[in-house]
């Protein structure tokens, strides 16, 4: 299962988290679709008797998922000795060693043939290691070998293929766009590999934005999800797969009634591409982004909530040649318009390359339009590969001492202007403008959002900056129009650009 602990996200290597399926009860050999059974176990306007029922009909369908893999590690010459822990399993000379590694989840049949639907990150293999075998068990403890037909890192969607001489019992996918906040759901996984577990709840939201990706738009539910449940089912009261259960936020590891599941809408698709064999394509445009928050918001002038903000543009990708620019704010990807539940990573994901689309966007207080050609989404190892690490905790560059500026009184900054020898020292271009950080207040908003000494500053709210004096300028320009914040674009050693918004001292 992913652990979400505030805005970082974590796989648990060896866990599973609950998966989302969608379909009909299934009953004890094939699902049947008894609608009429169903209604008369959920009254209308009130809590079901029991979920009892429901459960009896829906859990022949749900599936645990083991894996077998095999990592090869360098073996530790030290082994078995005082000095093993020492030197660990990276020890030089040490032969290489094969290891089995497992990991459990859950998942669910779709299909009387045997199909079954899981998270990608249940049967995907550690970096370092080679899948080896999957293991389909069945409520009743029958196992099975399963062969993984296609999975999709992006979406965490993947699908196995099991085969016996009689039909499978099977669910099939529900509308996961009617769901309400509100709405009755249960999950049924094999969290801790305990088997087959209900547990129950209701929709605590749709449309959760939980921090990143594609196809971060998920339900939340307050139903418990624990290590295991991964891969599984969330059903609504009809006994249809609405989402698949994939993460939960918890500062302790286990539920804390904060769970997310893959909406089935965002899913069906997926799994009828790879079922197919056809090659799933995503539109990209090609940016890093960031969301409006409150800080940007203010140093913008902009509404809360509205847009998101580039922070590159890859060069030659479908947002540069279309004249989109680091610091713009995209409000509207043809015609939707982006917030926090509707990402511009998700609406241009779902958009086919070659698309052209008109972008609304705001350039320095203004209104634009462009019309983007859609590219193609590269893989997920390709964007690690292609990404710009930028860290705000890393060592700060030196430089050399001298005198400060006034900003420092509103912005916690001391600054110098650039001469030959510190572009020299920094390693900068000659024609480098701006002016560089010569220290920074632990205690100013503008150390808490990662400005470091040895950063150039270019501009201040699209404004450049050649000298302190033009940093204080604009500072003050910035109080006199009754902004809180100034958006600081800075150049970090390496060649790495950034906006970053820092709130200013009253």
């Amino acid at each position: 299962m992913r652990y979400v602990y505030g805005l970082s996200t974590a796989l648990l290597v060896g866990g599973a988290t609950l998966s989302l399926v969608t379909g009909y009860p299934a009953g004890a050999q094939v699902a049947q679709n008894d609608d009429t059974r169903l209604a008369q176990i959920v009254p209308r306007g009130g809590a079901p008797a029991s979920f009892a029922d429901l459960t009896e009909q829906l859990q022949p369908a749900v599936v645990n998922i083991s894996t077998r893999q095999r990592i090869e590690v360098r073996g530790n010459p030290f082994a078995g000795t005082p000095f093993a822990e020492l030197f660990g399993q990276g020890a030089p000379g040490g032969q290489p060693q094969t290891r089995e590694a497992q990991s459990l989840g859950s998942g669910f049949i779709i299909s009387a043939d045997g199909y079954i639907v899981t998270n990608n990150h249940v049967v995907a293999p550690d970096n370092r290691a080679t899948l080896e075998e999957i293991t389909v068990t069945m409520p009743d403890g029958t196992e099975y070998r399963a062969e993984l037909v296609g999975a999709d890192a992006a979406s965490d969607v993947a699908v196995l293929k099991v085969s016996r001489g009689q039909p499978f019992p099977f669910v099939e996918f529900g509308d996961s766009g009617s769901a309400r906040a509100g709405d009755w759901v249960i999950a049924i996984g094999n969290p801790f590999g305990l088997g087959g577990t209900v547990t129950s709840g209701i929709i605590s939201a749709v449309l959760r934005n939980a921090g990143g990706g594609a196809y971060d738009r998920f339900l939340q539910t307050d139903a418990s999800i624990n290590r295991g449940n991964s891969g599984g089912p969330l059903f609504d009261m009809r006994g249809k797969v609405i989402g698949i259960n994939n993460a939960i936020i918890s500062p302790t590891g286990g539920s804390v009634g904060i769970g997310f599941a893959i909406p089935s809408d965002v899913v069906k698709p997926i799994v009828k591409q790879l079922i197919s064999g056809e090659e799933i394509e995503r539109g990209f445009l090609g940016v890093s982004i960031e969301p409006v928050n409150n800080d940007l918001a203010d140093s913008l002038g902009l509404p809360r909530n509205r847009g998101e903000f580039v922070q590159t543009v890859q060069e030659d990708g479908a947002a540069a040649k279309a004249g989109i620019e680091p610091g713009d704010v995209v409000t509207t990807i043809n015609g939707q318009p982006v917030t926090s539940e509707q990402t511009l990573s998700f609406l241009v994901a779902n958009i086919a390359p070659g698309t052209r689309i008109p972008v609304d966007l705001i350039r320095n207080g203004e209104q634009r339009r462009v019309t983007v050609t859609v590219g193609k989404r590269p893989s997920e190892a390709e964007l690690r590969q292609q990404a710009q690490t930028f860290d705000p905790n890393a060592e700060p560059e030196p430089t050399p001492e001298g005198s400060s500026s006034a900003i420092e009184q509103k912005l916690g900054l001391q600054v110098l202007a650039l001469t030959p020898q510190i572009l020299r020292q920094l390693g900068a271009d000659a024609d480098t403008q701006g002016v560089v950080i010569g220290a920074v207040d632990p205690n100013a908003d503008a150390a808490a959002k990662g400005l470091q000494r040895g950063d150039i500053i270019l501009s201040v709210n699209y404004r450049k900056v050649t000298s302190p004096a033009d940093l204080e300028t604009a500072v003050a320009d910035a109080e006199k129009s009754g902004r809180e914040a100034v958006l600081v674009q800075f150049k970090r050693r390496g060649g790495v650009t950034a906006y970053l918004p820092v709130r200013i001292r009253k």
